[in-house]
């Protein structure tokens, strides 16, 4: 993250290591001596975070869960459209022939695996570390405690039933490990987001760029609740965010939380963000140039973009006009000559390519952007909030008063009034499809409701014209290479 792991040039990972002629090992994670300084707790939990930069960097966290549901497609090469097809099998042999199994669900599985492995050692040896600061040596664990209950959370939102790890794996033996069920995943992460909670800072203007804060801890608890149907924790956790009286809240204007210029102020509702930037050795992602239009070099979007990812048109023709959100997407842009490109000649595959802007940074060096990829927002929790109390008590008063909320910003009308249960959760659904869009939600959304069987299909065009999920693509299969190198692991039900 900015300003916290770029300059880290060795990272500590698994097996990695170093050793002088007496053969005493002074840089590996797994002994005692690695431990014994503050500067060492330091760099052990920035190979956290190198973990969550490369699952965000890739970018499988977001082209997976994106390219598998209905507002964005790739462009129909080098193997993208596996998800967009559901035509992935057991072993992911389609996506991982064509050399990009980074940005499969494998990268998932790998990154927040190595990141729990990494975060089980922190928890484990960090206590005894000689720390002065004690409120630092606090804060470590406490992010540490969080980082582990969000990889856990990616996972289970993705595989199902996985594999809880909360022990560092001293011996091979201990790696060999069955699955737990998602019921009891959501516990672990319940338990490990109440420590952080416990030990984390309060959200401040001065909290360093791309550490969590209690109320991003908060925010994240609300959301695995709602995702884990304890719609009661849910609530609590979301209220508890919002009326921390910190300063959270949402931007005035949407469109600037996502301006690299203005991420400082935006850190107010990006409660937690994968933290890019545009200089030499900084970390950042593929999304700017492959949302870009292709070839554009033009100040409209990115110096260096190749128009590989686009909204669908239905997408684009479902906001409201007046949402000051769709202005986030966009029919024409202006390349490099100052010439008008429209949308016939956006993309060389379709003429009804839309624009996804939220990851624009014009200011880009080559690949490289300061575009920061938005991981918790204050928008989302609000919208959590009114799920969660739509499900427990109907459309009350504060259900729509939290739909609202997000509603005014975008400069819409209030939701009509009167909804029953039922069609005021899906107006909350929609809302969080129209609000989230392209920040790799959707696709959970619909699997955790189990509604991507009837949504997908109609969400086609000229470039895929039809689209046929089955049951079992609710889930990945789990890699192929962990069930063979792990007798106690199974592979999911609907994929054996």
């Amino acid at each position: 993250m900015k300003n916290y792991i770029k300059y880290l040039g060795c990272l500590l990972m698994l097996g990695c290591f170093s050793c002088r002629l007496d053969e005493t090992v002074y840089s590996s994670i797994y002994t005692d001596n690695f431990y014994s300084t503050a500067e060492d707790a330091e760099a052990a939990l920035a190979a956290v975070y190198s973990e969550l930069a490369d699952l965000y960097g890739g970018p499988a966290a977001l082209l997976v869960p994106d390219f598998s549901a209905d507002q964005v497609y790739p462009r129909p090469v080098v193997g993208r459209d596996v998800y967009t097809l559901f035509s992935y099998d057991a072993a992911y042999s389609v996506a991982v022939s064509y050399g990009r199994s980074f940005e499969s669900p494998i990268d998932i599985w790998n990154n927040c695996y190595t990141g729990i492995e990494n975060a089980n050692w922190i928890l484990t040896k960090v206590p005894n570390t000689n720390m002065s600061n004690t409120k630092r040596k606090k804060e470590i664990l406490g992010e540490a405690f969080f980082l582990r209950a969000y990889f856990h959370w990616f996972l289970t939102k993705n595989f199902g039933d996985i594999v809880i790890r909360t022990k560092a794996s001293h011996t091979l033996e201990d790696a060999y490990t069955e699955k737990s069920s998602k019921a009891d995943v959501y516990k672990q992460i319940y338990l490990d987001l109440d420590s952080a909670i416990a030990s984390l800072p309060d959200y401040s203007p001065a909290l360093i760029k791309g550490r969590p804060s209690k109320q991003a801890a908060q925010a994240l608890y609300a959301k695995a609740a709602l995702y884990g149907e304890n719609w009661t924790l849910a609530l609590a956790q979301a209220k508890a965010a919002l009326n921390s009286g910190t300063g959270i809240g949402l931007m005035d204007n949407v469109l600037d939380v996502y301006n690299p210029a203005k991420e400082d102020n935006a850190r107010k509702e990006n409660l937690w963000a994968f933290e890019a930037e545009s200089v030499i050795n900084g970390r950042a992602s593929q999304i700017t140039s492959l949302y870009g239009p292709r070839n554009s070099n033009g100040p409209a979007y990115a110096t260096t973009s190749y128009g590989s990812m686009f909204a669908y048109q239905a997408f684009y023709n479902s906001f409201d006009p007046k949402d000051k959100r769709r202005q986030l997407l966009d029919t024409t842009y202006i390349d490099r000559q100052g010439k008008l490109v429209h949308q016939a000649d956006i993309t060389p595959i379709t003429r009804q390519g839309v624009l996804v802007k939220k990851y624009m940074d014009p200011n880009s060096i080559a690949g490289r952007h300061a575009t920061n990829i938005q991981l918790l927002r204050v928008a989302d929790i609000y919208l959590v909030a009114a799920e969660a109390e739509a499900r427990l008590n109907g459309a009350t008063a504060d259900a729509y008063m939290y739909i609202n909320t997000v509603r005014k910003r975008a400069g819409l009308d209030d939701l009509q009034p009167g909804l029953a249960q039922d069609p005021f959760i899906a107006a909350v659904l929609q809302e969080r499809s129209w609000e989230l869009f392209a920040e790799g939600d959707r696709w959970y959304d619909l699997t955790r409701t189990n509604t991507f069987l009837t949504v997908i299909p109609t969400a086609v065009n000229d470039v895929f014209p039809a689209r046929r999920p089955q049951a079992r693509n609710r889930y990945f299969p789990i890699p192929q290479d962990e069930i063979n190198a792990n007798n106690k692991l199974e592979q999911n039900p609907d994929w054996k």
